[in-house]
């Protein structure tokens, strides 16, 4: 398995959709990588050369900002917001939406499963 930036990438696809695997790098990205290197994106990772590898890992390493380096950096963004206790920080520290979604319906991702609550039981009376 061909190692690109410290992570593992699948070696039986092709480079073009392997280099997606790496944290930060979506398909736009991954098809400049390739078109600066001057490689074809539908060769598969284990065919290219260790230059050719070298080359990709150059390009990620001059141009990116990606992995652990991008983690820290998005972590410290939230963590900014929660300190300046703006609205956002408020909402990440909540757990909900950020971005102006409604939450009366839907939001399952960020609040997660539904935590049921006893509703009251309606009395029927008899005559």
């Amino acid at each position: 398995m061909p190692r690109l930036a410290g992570t593992d990438i699948p070696d039986n696809k092709p480079i073009l959709y392997a280099l997606q695997y790496i944290y930060g790098i979506g398909p736009k990205h991954a098809a400049d990588i390739l078109r600066e290197a001057g490689i074809d994106g539908h060769v598969r990772a284990h065919t290219l050369s260790e230059d050719q590898l070298a080359q990709i890992a150059g390009i990620l390493e001059a141009n990116y900002v990606i992995e652990g380096a991008l983690r820290r950096q998005v972590s410290q963004n939230v963590a900014r917001l929660r300190d300046i206790r703006s609205y956002r920080g408020d909402r990440h520290r909540r757990g909900l939406p950020c971005r102006g979604q409604r939450t009366k319906t839907n939001a399952r991702t960020r609040k997660g499963r539904k935590k049921t609550v006893a509703g009251k039981k309606s009395v029927k009376t008899m005559k």
